[in-house]
C-alpha cells in the first residue's frame, strides 16, 4: 500500500509517505534559506509523496532561532522558490502553521508570550498573558492570512498544527485553559478556537484548497484533553472542511516518551486508528515509524491511509526510493535524539549517521589522483571514512581486530532503548560491498604489518579502551568494566556497585536493573489472561534480579548525554529504583562493603560486584608508533573520545579531503 497513490480533496498525492512539518532552525529572521531549499529538494528527489514544512509562525512574535514563517507577505517569494524546488521533482508541499502560545520561547528574545490562560510552562519556565476575546480573534485572523500567503506561495496544501501542546491544544485542554468565558470551560467552548481558525482559513484559501489538520491524539497530561476529547474535535474539524488529518502522540512537557528509542516502533499509530474509526477524510500516523516494514505494517493494519517519516527522512533523504525499489543500503534513523536535541540548543538539526544533512547540495568529489588507502578499525568512524573513500574511487582496505564490525558500537546498542542502534552496522556492511571495500575481520595491525602493507595513506581509527585503573582499594570483590558487563560477562552477587554516572555507568545500571525483570511477552501473556492485576504485573516488569547503586562525584548524572535522551534514562533509573549518590566517592571497597563519602560523612553500602565506568582513553597505540611516517591519520575516538557524530561526520570530512 505504502507505494499507492491516494487523493486528499483535490489533490492526488503519489504515495503514502509524508515528511511531517519540525523544525530545523535553518531559517534566517523568518525567512526561507538556501540551505533550507536545499534541504526539502533533496527529500523531494528521493520520493517523498507530501512534504509539510514548518512550523510556520504566522505572526512576528513567532520569529526567533531560526523558525521559519509566513507572517507577511514579503516572505512569499522566498517560499515560492521552495515549492518550485520541491514540485518540479514530483512531490506535492505543503505548509504547516504555528503559534506557539505558552510554549514559546521567544520572551528569551523580548517577543511577547501570550495563551488561553497564564499558566506556567513546564517546558520554558514562562508564565504567559492571557489573551483578550479581541487578540484571540487577532491570532484567528493570523492564521488565516499566513494560510492565504501559503497559497500565493504555492503551497498545494496548508496544515495547522493542533498537537504537541502548542496553542490551539492548549484552549482544547482543561489543564491550560482555566478561561470563563465562551472560549472555556466545556469541551464544546475549549474546542472554539481551533474550529473558528479553521472556518478562518477556509474563509482566506477557497473551498477548492486542501487543508490539513496537524492532530495531537492525546495529551498524556494530568487533567489534559484525553483521546476521547479529541475525537469530538476531530469529527467537527472535519464538519468545518478539513481534508486531512495527521494524528501524533502527547505534548512536549509529557513524561510519556514520544520519539526516544524506548518508544515501540509504531506505537502510537493506535491514536491515528482512533481518529480513522471517526472521519471519512484520510488519516496519517505519526511517530517512530523508520523502517519501510513498520510503515507497510500500519497501512494493512487499517489504522491510517498514510504514515509519517520524519527522522528516517534526517537519516536518508532516498528512504522511499530505496523502499520501493527494494534497494540498499538504507540508512536508517538511530533514534539517538541529537536531532532533537539541537532544537533545544537553537541549533541547526544535523544528523548524527547523515553527515551531509543540512548541506544537502553538498557533492562528494570523484578522486582526483585513485590511491591504495588502509583503515585501521571498523567501528563507524573507520566504517564511514572507508566507504565514503571507496565512493570517490580509492582502493580501501579495513583491518579488523575483532571477528565482526562495530567496535565499541556493538557495546551502545546494548543498554535497554538502543537497540535501532545495530542496523547501523547492516547498513555499513551492505554499503562497503557495494563500494567495493576489502574487510579483513580478525586482523590486529601492528607498527609493522602497516608499513609493509604498502598503502599509500593509512587512517587509524581504532577506538578506545576504558579507564581500567581503580583509583581506590579493593579486597576480595570482583571488579568489572562497564564494557565488559555489557558485552555479557556474569555479573556475581545482588548488590552491584556502579562506580561513575556519566552515560555509560547510567545505562550500565539500567541494563542491569532489567536483569530478572518480568519480559514484555510474559506481561502481555499475564495481561490478556488476568493472571495478576495490572498493578502487579507493572511492579514485575520494574523489579530485576539485581540491587544496583551508582556512585558519582559529580552534582548530577549523565551530563554528557543530550537532553533529549537524558530525561528519560533519569526517569527509568528511577523507576528501577536504582540507588544514587552524587558528589560522592568511593574510599575503598571490600567483602563488608563498600564505605563511601557524601557531604564529608562516611557511609557504607553492601556491594558484591563493583562496576567501573569511569571513562575513555584514545587507543593511539599505533598511531604513536607510526609518528614521522607521511599520510598517516588519526580518527574519531582514537584521536579524542566522543559521540558517535561526531566520529562520522569528522570521518566523512577526512575521506573527502584525501
Amino acid at each position: 500500500m505504502l507505494f499507492e497513490p491516494i487523493k486528499i480533496h483535490n489533490l492526488m498525492i503519489k504515495n503514502r509517505i509524508v515528511m511531517p512539518g519540525f523544525h530545523l532552525n535553518y531559517a534566517q529572521e523568518g525567512a526561507v534559506t538556501e540551505k533550507l531549499i536545499n534541504f526539502y529538494e533533496a527529500r523531494s528527489k528521493g520520493g517523498t509523496g507530501l512534504i509539510m514544512i514548518g512550523g510556520a509562525a504566522i505572526e512576528p512574535n513567532g520569529v526567533f532561532a531560526g523558525w521559519i514563517s509566513m507572517h507577511e507577505d514579503g516572505l512569499i517569494p522566498g517560499h515560492k522558490r521552495l515549492t518550485d524546488a520541491v514540485k518540479s521533482h514530483g512531490a506535492r508541499i505543503g505548509l504547516q502553521l504555528l503559534q506557539q502560545g505558552r510554549y514559546s520561547a521567544g520572551f528569551t528574545e523580548g517577543k511577547d508570550v501570550f495563551a488561553p490562560s497564564a499558566v506556567r510552562s513546564r517546558m520554558t519556565g514562562c508564565i504567559p498573558r492571557e489573551l483578550t476575546r479581541e487578540e484571540i480573534q487577532k491570532v484567528i485572523m493570523d492564521f488565516g492570512a499566513a494560510a492565504r500567503r501559503a497559497r500565493e506561495a504555492g503551497y498545494d496544501l496548508v496544515e495547522i498544527s493542533s498537537s504537541a501542546g502548542y496553542i490551539i491544544n492548549q484552549f482544547l485542554s482543561p489543564f491550560t485553559n482555566l478561561r470563563q468565558d465562551e472560549y472555556g470551560g466545556s469541551l464544546p467552548n475549549r474546542m472554539r478556537f481551533g474550529l473558528e481558525v479553521i472556518a478562518e482559513v477556509r474563509r482566506q484559501v477557497g473551498p477548492d484548497y486542501p487543508i490539513s489538520v496537524r492532530l495531537g491524539g492525546q495529551d498524556y497530561i494530568e487533567g489534559g484533553a484525553t483521546w476521547q476529547d479529541v475525537q469530538v474535535f476531530a469529527k467537527e474539524l472535519e464538519k468545518a472542511s478539513v481534508n486531512l488529518f495527521n494524528v501524533t502522540g502527547g505534548w512536549h512537557e509529557t513524561a510519556i516518551p514520544q520519539l526516544n528509542g524506548d518508544v515501540p516502533a509504531g506505537a502510537y499509530s493506535y491514536l491515528a486508528g482512533k481518529i480513522k474509526s471517526q472521519v471519512a477524510v484520510p488519516v496519517v500516523a505519526s511517530n517512530r515509524i523508520a523502517s519501510p516494514r513498520i510503515a507497510e505494517q500500519v497501512l494493512l493494519a487499517g489504522k491510517a491511509d498514510m504514515v509519517s517519516v520524519a527522522r528516517g527522512l534526517l537519516a536518508d533523504p532516498e528512504w522511499p526510493e530505496k523502499a520501493r525499489k527494494g534497494h540498499k543500503p538504507l540508512r536508517k534513523c538511530i533514534a539517538c535524539m541529537l536531532c532533537l536535541d539541537q532544537i533545544f540548543k537553537r541549533q541547526p538539526v544535523i544528523c548524527a549517521v547523515n553527515p551531509l544533512c543540512g548541506d544537502d547540495n553538498q557533492v562528494i568529489p570523484a578522486a582526483e589522483i585513485k590511491r591504495k588507502i588502509l583503515v585501521v578499525g571498523a567501528g563507524p568512524a573507520g566504517l564511514e571514512a572507508a566507504c565514503t573513500l571507496a565512493e570517490r574511487g580509492h582502493q580501501v582496505t579495513v583491518w579488523e581486530k575483532q571477528e565482526a564490525i562495530g567496535g565499541q558500537w556493538r557495546l551502545a546498542a546494548v543498554p535497554p532503548g538502543k537497540a535501532d542502534f545495530l542496523p547501523l552496522l547492516s547498513y555499513y556492511e551492505e554499503r562497503m560491498a557495494q563500494a567495493g571495500v576489502e574487510l579483513i575481520l580478525g586482523k590486529p595491525a601492528t607498527p609493522e604489518e602497516t608499513l609493509a602493507r604498502g598503502a599509500d595513506a593509512v587512517i587509524i581509527a581504532s577506538g578506545a579502551q576504558p579507564v581500567s585503573e581503580v583509583p581506590f582499594p579493593c579486597e576480595t570483590v570482583r571488579v568489572l568494566q562497564a564494557w565488559e558487563v555489557l558485552a555479557g560477562a556474569p555479573v556475581e552477587g545482588s548488590n552491584i556497585l556502579v562506580v561513575g554516572g556519566g552515560s555509560v555507568g547510567c545505562e550500565t545500571a539500567l541494563y542491569l536493573a532489567e536483569q530478572g525483570a518480568l519480559d514484555a511477552d510474559t506481561a502481555k501473556f499475564m495481561l490478556i489472561h488476568e493472571a495478576e492485576p495490572p498493578d502487579e504485573i507493572r511492579k514485575l516488569l520494574l523489579t530485576g534480579s539485581y540491587k544496583i547503586t551508582i556512585v558519582e562525584q559529580q552534582k548530577s548524572l549523565a551530563r554528557d548525554m543530550n537532553n533529549a535522551t537524558r530525561w528519560l534514562l533519569l526517569k527509568n533509573l528511577d523507576m528501577f529504583g536504582v540507588n544514587i549518590y552524587t558528589q560522592a566517592s568511593v574510599e575503598g571497597v571490600s567483602a563488608s562493603g563498600a564505605t563511601l563519602r557524601q557531604d564529608d560523612a562516611p557511609l557504607t553500602i553492601k556491594a558484591d560486584t563493583v562496576v567501573l565506568a569511569l571513562g575513555a582513553r584514545a587507543d593511539n597505540a599505533l598511531y604513536e608508533a607510526l609518528t614521522g611516517q607521511p599520510d598517516v591519520y588519526l580518527l574519531g575516538d582514537a584521536r579524542r573520545p566522543g559521540k558517535v557524530h561526531e566520529a562520522i561526520h569528522e570521518a566523512h570530512k577526512l575521506a573527502c579531503s584525501l
